[in-house]
């Protein structure tokens, strides 16, 4: 019996190594399909505005994985956990495949320039993404002081925008996005005060 058993045993423990060793490799497959897709968009869609993300044809991130993941991105920049998960929700719906027309990549949609920023070499990875996107938003709510509707406008407009705007700028689908957040979040979409911008001193004659 115990030699049987034993045989039983290594031959269950190979069909799951064949198995995860398939799952891996089309796991890849997808990844590299994912790439080419991206370059497509942006080389076909420079200038389109970035009204909703193009999902490629993976499926969303399942819990508890998800969960785990942007918990303990979270937890390491001091992000809450709600808000992250939002801003995940509304940028990607935790599809980790998800493209813009302008180029921006992953469950946080990371332009190439806010990846390479905060040191994501691959946007398409899950845990990198999050993981960048998280130090950026919890850059953004040290810069407004934790003001989270002017975060989220910044996230989504640019700093400048909201800068120059003194305030979340009318920009319908930066308003939008901070009103669908904020509701999540049981908040009010107004910032608590305007962002303070020093005024130059006039000169003297």
């Amino acid at each position: 019996m115990t030699w049987f058993l034993f045989l039983f045993l290594a031959q269950s423990k190979d069909t799951f190594q064949s198995a995860i060793e398939k799952q891996r490799a089309a796991a890849e497959i997808q990844r590299e399909a994912t790439r080419k897709q991206a370059e497509a968009v942006a080389r076909y869609f420079p200038s389109a505005p970035a009204t909703e993300a193009i999902i490629a044809d993976c499926a969303a991130i399942p819990d508890p994985y998800a969960s785990a993941m942007l918990g303990y991105a979270a937890t390491t920049h001091q992000v809450d956990p709600k808000l992250l998960r939002a801003v995940i929700v509304q940028e990607s719906g935790f599809r980790p495949c998800a493209v813009s027309p302008k180029g921006a990549q992953g469950l946080m949609q990371l332009m190439p320039a806010t990846a390479e920023q905060f040191g994501v070499e691959d946007a398409l990875d899950p845990k990198q993404n999050v993981d960048g996107g998280a130090k950026y938003l919890k850059q953004l709510l040290d810069k407004y002081k934790g003001d989270v509707p002017l975060a989220l406008a910044a996230y989504n407009a640019g700093p400048a925008a909201v800068d120059s705007a003194g305030g979340v700028p009318e920009i319908k689908e930066t308003r939008d996005y901070v009103e669908a957040i904020a509701r999540v979040l049981g908040i009010s979409p107004t910032p608590r005060s305007p962002p303070q911008i020093q005024t130059p001193k006039p000169i003297e004659n």
